[in-house]
């Protein structure tokens, strides 16, 4: 079986209360109506299947490489912060 190429996802909370995600890699926190993107590692997160499946927070659509780039790049700025 080959393995298959993970993409980040953009997320978005659905609900009306901010949502709180505490992920392996950060604390993520969606106001509501917000969206935000993560990381492929982060889609495998435990905690952030939970949220989903408990529907606080839904997929919107998988992340284009441009916005997955961009979203390393932050991550990266603040680990070195």
């Amino acid at each position: 079986m080959s393995d298959r190429v993970r993409r980040g996802m953009l997320i978005k909370n659905n609900g009306t209360e901010e949502v709180s995600v505490s992920l392996g890699s950060r604390e993520l926190r969606i106001g509501p109506g917000e969206e935000r993107f993560i990381t492929p590692e982060e889609v495998r997160d435990p905690t952030l299947r939970l949220a989903l499946q408990e529907r606080s927070i839904s997929i919107v659509r998988p992340a284009t490489e441009a916005e997955e780039e961009a979203l390393q790049e932050r991550l990266d700025e603040q680990s070195d912060a």
